[in-house]
């Protein structure tokens, strides 16, 4: 009998895009992260992101403009009260107040992107989810499950005022303090009379499809691996989020880093990177990625003292 291997280590392959990310932050990216770290060959890499670069000055020259003015289409009437589901689920009410949101269809493959790479592991479970013909309806709550299905998650208390918790999803995250009344709080027995709560929570965000529409371009901001998935299966066209962005100043409140750090590269670029990149071979290095999980350490503290009465 062969003996089970159990000390292998888990491993991924992601989806880099190459040419357009500083070189160095490609280089960095497999020398940090790659299984074969040790062997990498330098040279080669950067040979790679040359001959990346000149094919995105070659689209630049023929493809200016194509993620200009994308269309954004009505959804069909028989998901209507799907529609009307995500437009009364709290989560999506609490996450898409800044600015004006709807819900339309977008073409995946013109979606201005800014997530450097892809993790395939990952899509390969999405894409267990979906049937291999999926009907509209389940397109349309695969982008948009308000149901809201939780990733999987342990935790742990590590001290008396900190704990660790820890999940695959990197859409894990601290999701601030409150405060809470007594009764707002069930099932737990009370250390003393407790008038009221101070919550930390950490958890997961609302995980819709969701696209920030700025300046006549439609950038990716959420769901980033459900519509690589997506076009994967040869599915043109989704569901989708989007938030109407009317300057530029709101991209610091409802977008990634990223992209309210350099907008042009977005938005003024004649020839952005676009979901339809993950796909060319030109522009795509297939890396093969120590997994790794999403880990929130919270620590508390708390201070006791007497001060004068006024």
């Amino acid at each position: 009998m062969t003996p089970v291997q159990t000390n292998q280590p888990l491993v991924d392959d992601h989806v880099f895009l190459i040419g357009r990310p500083p070189l160095k932050q490609y280089v960095n990216f497999v020398k940090q992260l790659a299984v074969d770290s040790q062997a990498v060959d330098i040279k080669l890499l950067a040979d790679e992101w040359r001959a990346a670069n000149r094919h995105i000055r070659e689209l630049e020259a023929q493809e200016a403009g194509w993620a200009d003015k994308p269309m954004i289409g009505p959804l069909d009437l028989h998901l209507e009260s799907l529609h009307k589901q995500v437009l009364k689920d709290p989560l999506f009410q609490h996450a898409f107040q800044l600015v004006p949101a709807d819900i339309g269809m977008v073409e995946l493959a013109r979606l201005v992107v800014f997530q450097k790479h892809i993790n395939l592991e990952y899509v390969r479970s999405l894409r267990k989810i979906l049937a291999d013909a999926p009907s509209p309806e389940q397109i349309f709550r695969f982008c948009l499950p308000f149901d809201h299905p939780a990733p999987p998650l342990k935790w742990m208390r590590t001290h008396h005022n900190s704990y660790v918790f820890v999940s695959p999803s990197n859409d894990l995250r601290f999701l601030g303090p409150a405060l809470l009344k007594d009764d707002q709080i069930t099932g737990f027995p009370r250390p003393g009379v407790v008038p009221g709560v101070l919550g930390l929570f950490v958890g997961f965000g609302s995980n819709f499809l969701n696209a920030i529409h700025a300046e006549n371009r439609l950038v990716l901001n959420n769901g980033s691996h459900r519509a690589f998935a997506l076009r994967e299966m040869g599915i043109t066209h989704a569901p989708c989020i989007i938030q109407h962005v009317s300057q530029r100043e709101e991209l610091k409140a409802i977008g990634s880093s990223d992209l309210h750090r350099n907008p042009d590269l977005y938005l003024s670029h004649p020839r952005p990177s676009v979901l339809r990149d993950y796909f060319d071979p030109k522009l795509r290095k297939i890396v093969a990625v120590h997994r790794r999980l999403r880990q929130v350490a919270v620590t508390f503290e708390a201070e006791q003292t007497d001060v004068p009465a006024t």
